[in-house]
């Protein structure tokens, strides 16, 4: 029988990042001695404490359905987190725990979004989001960005954001990452600063992505825009989570905070879809935000190590650039040389991924995933040793192209 698919579920793409990750386990499986920087996820253990917090769940039988919207707790916790770190002030109605980071920024399109709104979003971007906004049913807008050796490689400025609100029909949002996700790039208060002044100008809601916060190297600060001035945080959604900093990808908690108006109607459609978050990953998740055992510094110090090692190395090889990435754990070696000289008659990233992966055993993630033809990303999640490997096995893919 042949089923009629909607326009929807049609038009939706696998994540690359993903399908990467799928293949790469696959020739695993078979054996085969496989590389992985495309995955997106710390190499770290959970913290133990951490670990220790969701075992006495387990424990006590917590394990039952919870408010929607995140225990109380937990809620708390986070509004505890949002002040102390980050000067906002939320009440835990303005809170919602979902599962995943991802479910949270879904659900908040869902919630503003009709059809044939626009959605920003600069670019390159995470893989994600332009899916997310189409499945609202909204018309995603990419604002390129470029690479350059000041303050501004790879961000948007205030005079693009301008232009491009202007050529729209119906702007509805701007979706922020910072730290980002592909490129590492971390926006300056003074940057945040002019974005925040056009976006209140033509009253557009700011969905702040703010995953990779804890990891930020060379001094850098993190600074959420809904901090800039209470008229800004009510005109924007925070993002966040425990996945990246505390190495929790797998128990899927991620959180929003925002308008009580937003948040109010985000619960309604996540009591639709998913209920609440798993008990015992909440019960994990306020263990994360209340205490600390240096875990988390640790990673960011090896992160630090990593990323100068494998940016050294990357710009090492002939014909290959690579921006110094100020936050997460990603870099994105610009391959543009190699996609123009070769004699495989590779044109693009995938094509060049796809030979790295079947002929090296190195698995990366296209450029043209995150809307960055001419660069790949490289995830520095990994050991020193593998690392090591991985920039030999690159060198040696790139240079084969042309025997």
């Amino acid at each position: 029988m042949t089923w009629r698919i909607s326009h929807r579920a049609r038009a939706i793409k696998p994540s690359p990042t993903i399908s990467v990750a799928e293949k790469a386990m696959n020739l695993k499986r078979q054996g085969v001695n496989v590389l992985n920087f495309g995955v997106g996820e710390p190499d770290f253990s959970t913290p133990e404490y951490i670990k220790n917090a969701g075992h006495q769940a387990i424990t006590d039988n917590f394990t039952r359905y919870t408010a929607t919207k995140g225990i109380p707790e937990l809620r708390e916790a986070i509004c505890e987190k949002l002040l102390n770190e980050n000067g906002l002030t939320y009440n835990p109605e303005d809170i919602l725990v979902s599962p995943g980071a991802k479910a949270s920024i879904f659900q908040i399109l869902m919630t503003i979004c009709d059809p044939r709104d626009e959605v920003l979003i600069p670019s390159p971007y995470w893989v994600s989001y332009t899916s997310q906004v189409e499945m609202a049913d909204a018309f995603p807008v990419l604002m390129p960005t470029r690479e350059s050796r000041d303050i501004h490689s790879f961000k948007i400025k205030p005079e693009q954001l301008e232009d491009t609100i202007q050529n729209c029909s119906n702007p509805k949002a701007l979706i922020l990452n910072s730290p980002n996700n592909p490129t590492g790039t971390v926006y300056r208060r003074e940057q945040l600063e002019g974005i925040a002044e056009v976006c209140l100008k033509h009253n557009l809601l700011i969905i702040s992505d703010e995953i990779y916060e804890k990891l930020i190297y060379d001094g850098r600060e993190h600074i959420s825009i809904a901090s800039l001035s209470p008229e800004m945080q009510e005109q924007t959604v925070v993002i966040n989570g425990v996945s990246k900093a505390y190495s929790m990808t797998g128990w899927r908690l991620g959180y929003a905070a925002g308008p009580k108006e937003i948040m109010t109607r985000a619960a309604r459609i996540q009591s639709h879809l998913s209920s609440s978050v798993c008990s015992i990953a909440q019960k994990a998740a306020v263990a994360a935000l209340t205490q600390d055992d240096g875990s988390v510094e640790n990673m960011r110090i090896e992160f630090d190590k990593r990323r100068k090692y494998m940016v050294e190395g990357l710009n090492k090889i002939r014909n290959i650039t690579c921006y110094m990435p100020k936050g997460a754990f990603y870099c994105m070696p610009n391959v543009s040389f190699y996609l123009f000289n070769n004699k495989k008659g590779i044109n693009s990233t995938v094509e060049l991924c796809e030979y790295l992966l079947d002929k090296y055993h190195l698995a990366l993630v296209p450029g043209q995933a995150f809307g960055a033809l001419v660069y790949v990303r490289f995830s520095y999640a990994a050991s020193m040793e593998n690392i090591t490997e991985g920039l030999k096995r690159f060198e040696e893919g790139l240079l084969s192209l042309n025997k």
